[in-house]
């Protein structure tokens, strides 16, 4: 009888009214001790106030109910689908909304739908994959930023596919920690493309310039991103490389003469097509005959044979305990192995182009460790 004395007031209430008693119906409805009779006849009022002309009574339904797992789910699909400051309300909160009515809400609603989505406590991988094929890029952005969201390696590739042009998320993306390095790789890739592109930077250095300076970040960073990569993840990011054509003989070349000794055990599998229980002991502890003959099965030049050698010694006795080096010496002792380091006479025409990078990557390592030694002087 209450209920049907407010569905007889409620035509001729003022909309703050209206507004006060859709939520205290609301609240009464979830309580666990209203009559069988009772919470039949608040579900069809509940239902009925659905087509109440302002949005405002609507919202209190929606503020009211949308915490509750009991909340009638017919109600709740259709304040999911109203408009913008209604619908938010459930779609960020409702734990009534299953996958299913989440993702038809991406792929239907827009922006503001999908980012109220995006900001859930918890986002399944299904829904996170429907956001990443066809959420906005703001969207996409919070679900980055949404510790609570499940995201697949491969939802993080196609949200670089389809937003890693945007700075936004791109910085979203890079900050965060899931992120599989293939993924990081690609958008180091499009930052350095952006600053190659910028007007400002042209501006100031050149198209040039500006192009060799980027790609050499790049590499830099790529170089970089090994460092964080897990050994499980290590093939995955060879492989995307590779793809990409970035797997050069002077990437492969830098990343020895940097120590990073595990990568390249795992360039060389994905290279040869050997086993990695095949490959990692010929690095720890084989002889040169047979690590150069893996050498040739991977593609590589001959002229890098000596100064790949060089770098595996010294790099296993650092490993071992027998020695204390760094790339700094490393790199001097690999220029030295083909007779391209300070006051020797100079590398044969085969060993120049090799020579060239690892001068290069000397210098960088002797910049550094200058740098370094500064700053410790400073702050004594």
């Amino acid at each position: 009888m209450v209920v049907a004395q407010f569905l007889n007031w409620i035509d001729t209430a003022k909309v703050s009214e209206r507004a006060a008693a859709a939520a205290a119906l609301a609240r009464a409805y979830l309580r666990d001790d209203i009559p069988f009779e009772d919470r039949c006849a608040a579900d069809a009022a509940l239902t009925f106030l659905l087509d109440d002309p302002s949005w405002k009574v609507r919202q209190a339904l929606a503020e009211a109910l949308s915490v509750s797992h009991h909340a009638p789910a017919q109600v709740i699909a259709a304040l999911a689908a109203d408009q913008p400051n209604v619908a938010e309300i459930v779609l960020a909160r409702s734990p009534v909304l299953n996958d299913t009515d989440l993702i038809d809400r991406i792929a239907s609603g827009g922006e503001k739908a999908q980012s109220a989505i995006a900001t859930r406590p918890r986002l399944s991988m299904a829904v996170a994959a429907a956001m990443a094929e066809v959420g906005t890029a703001e969207a996409c952005r919070q679900m980055l930023l949404n510790e609570g969201a499940l995201i697949a390696g491969l939802s993080y590739r196609r949200l670089a596919e389809r937003h890693g042009d945007d700075g936004g998320v791109r910085e979203a993306m890079l900050a965060d920690p899931r992120l599989p390095p293939d993924c990081r790789h690609t958008l180091l890739m499009k930052v350095g493309e952006a600053l190659k592109d910028s007007p400002l930077v042209i501006a100031l250095m050149g198209a040039a310039r500006a192009g060799r300076i980027t790609r050499d970040a790049c590499l830099k960073a790529s170089i970089t991103l090994v460092d964080g990569t897990s050994p499980a993840e290590q093939g995955a990011l060879v492989e995307h490389l590779r793809i990409r054509g970035d797997l050069t003989p002077g990437f492969i070349l830098r990343a020895v003469a940097l120590g990073k000794i595990d990568f390249f055990g795992a360039v060389l599998v994905s290279l040869t097509g050997q086993a990695s229980q095949r490959v990692r002991p010929l690095l720890a502890a084989g002889r040169n005959g047979a690590i150069s003959a893996l050498f040739r099965v991977a593609g590589l030049p001959r002229s890098m044979d000596t100064v790949l050698l060089t770098a595996l010694a010294i790099w296993r006795e650092v490993a071992n305990g027998k020695r204390v080096a760094g790339a700094q010496e490393v790199t001097w002792l690999m220029l030295k192995a083909i007779n391209a380091a300070p006051g020797q006479s100079g590398p044969d025409e085969d060993c120049r182009e090799v020579a060239t990078m690892l001068k290069a990557i000397h210098l960088e390592e002797l910049r550094a460790n200058a740098r370094g030694h500064a700053l410790a002087i400073a702050a004594a």
